[in-house]
């Protein structure tokens, strides 16, 4: 057989879709740019952010009825948990923080304690000194 005289079947599918693509290509086009899609379209969404609201609207009031928190409560919450984890941590700060310093003073009422009696030990010395210059003289 003569190559000729074959047939490709791939190359004229190609060649059909190529033709076919191009014309749904520019009716679609065409179409796509027109007011009145962009209303249809625009109609289409507002249908659906009226059905979005309903079904929020419904599994918020069948929540309530059942007494089952809803996803909101459950945000609020977990925003109420932060809050009190945050302050709960600011607590223990500030607890410890009071302990260092409670320490700090409780060392600084030690060593006052400790130089007391170092200068009464000092001023028993010196009576003991002055009152046996007073023997001497």
């Amino acid at each position: 057989m003569n190559q000729s005289n074959t047939i490709d079947p791939f190359e004229i599918w190609k060649k059909v879709y190529d033709q076919t693509e191009s014309y749904w290509n520019k009716v679609l086009d065409e179409n796509l740019a027109t007011e009145d899609f962009s209303k249809g379209l625009g109609k289409i969404l507002d249908m659906n952010l009226q059905y979005k609201k309903l079904v929020n609207d419904s599994t918020n009031a069948y929540l309530e009825q059942m007494n089952m928190p809803s996803k909101d409560d459950l945000a609020k919450l977990a925003s109420l948990i932060v809050n009190v984890e945050t302050k709960v941590e600011q607590i223990e700060e500030d607890v410890e923080g009071a302990i260092i310093v409670q320490a700090d003073l409780d060392k600084q009422a030690r060593e006052m304690m400790i130089l007391q009696d170092e200068v009464k030990k000092i001023h028993r010395k010196m009576d003991q000194i002055l009152a046996l210059m007073q023997k001497q003289v």
